[in-house]
């Protein structure tokens, strides 16, 4: 199992230096949470609490992830990086493909990109861009980017984008594509690609999307070996609750270790201090 650090609400000038940490103490990876904007009144609820409120607060820092990715590889040298999770249909595609690309380049590889509908109709509003078909959109967009990756020249006529003859570089290494979302059309959607992005969720139920997604792929004729899930588990505390998901499937957990021994309020000593405590109590060295 590998253990991906979430730096989500943060402040920015400390994610450089828990990446470095990262990095150092042996994580696999990173996740980096996306919003261009935080609105400050919203018709749309919030989707992943019971009361429909936002988890942060007003000014919390949502850095741009490929910016911030691309700074980070320059002082990473291992750590991977994925977002958790991009909103593609929220934006252009040509500048996103071209965003997205530049920061695998920089990352030599090191990028996977993880990917969502979205929730929030007010954002994508202001972003110029449809709330409607954005699943639909997604899709395209995915198949559009597979081909502005490729070297050489390209085009490409879909429903909603179509593309004339050109080309795009720097030419991006391979980059796998992990799709977020509880849905059915999130979970089959997920199954097309290479892995799956979990919320907040428990194990049992992370267990049981795990199930649905290996169905799904087997269903496809697709393996399940090298399909990636990655979620946190909200009550996930030992050793023996890891290897309990990862004898079910899962294959990543994305974590704030911190949050197990200061709490939310936790310095950025703190925070480096938790994670070195929680791959000794895990004996994830050993």
């Amino acid at each position: 199992m590998k253990f991906y650090i979430s730096p989500a609400f943060l402040q920015t000038s400390e994610v450089v230096d828990i990446a470095k940490a990262a990095d150092d103490l042996g994580y696999d990876g990173l996740g980096v949470p996306d919003h261009v904007v935080n609105l400050e009144s919203l018709a749309t609820p919030y989707p992943y609490t019971r009361d429909g409120q936002r988890r942060w607060e007003p000014f919390t820092d949502w850095p741009d992830p490929w910016v911030l990715i691309g700074a980070l590889a320059q002082v990473t040298t291992r750590l991977r990086f994925v977002t958790t999770v991009y909103i593609p249909a929220m934006r252009d595609p040509y500048s996103a493909a071209k965003a997205i690309g530049t920061a695998a380049y920089l990352a030599d590889g090191r990028v996977e990109l993880g990917v969502g509908v979205g929730w929030c109709e007010e954002e994508f509003t202001l972003m110029g861009q449809r709330f409607d078909h954005r699943g639909r959109r997604t899709d395209e967009m995915l198949r559009l980017f597979a081909e502005l990756w490729q070297p050489g020249w390209t085009e490409f006529d879909g429903e909603f984008y179509r593309t004339p003859r050109l080309e795009m570089e720097p030419t991006p290494p391979h980059i796998p594509i992990f799709v977020g979302g509880l849905s059915d059309i999130a979970l089959r959607r997920a199954a097309r690609h290479d892995g799956w992005i979990g919320d907040l969720i428990s194990t049992e139920q992370a267990i049981e999307v795990a199930r649905r997604l290996h169905q799904l792929r087997r269903e496809n004729g697709l393996p399940v070996d090298d399909f990636t899930i990655l979620t946190p588990l909200t009550d996930a505390l030992v050793r023996a609750d890891y290897e309990r998901a990862a004898a079910a499937g899962i294959t990543h957990i994305l974590t704030q270790p911190w949050m197990f021994y200061t709490g939310p309020k936790a310095t950025l000593a703190e925070k480096i201090d938790g994670m070195k405590r929680f791959r000794k109590d895990l004996a994830l060295d050993g």
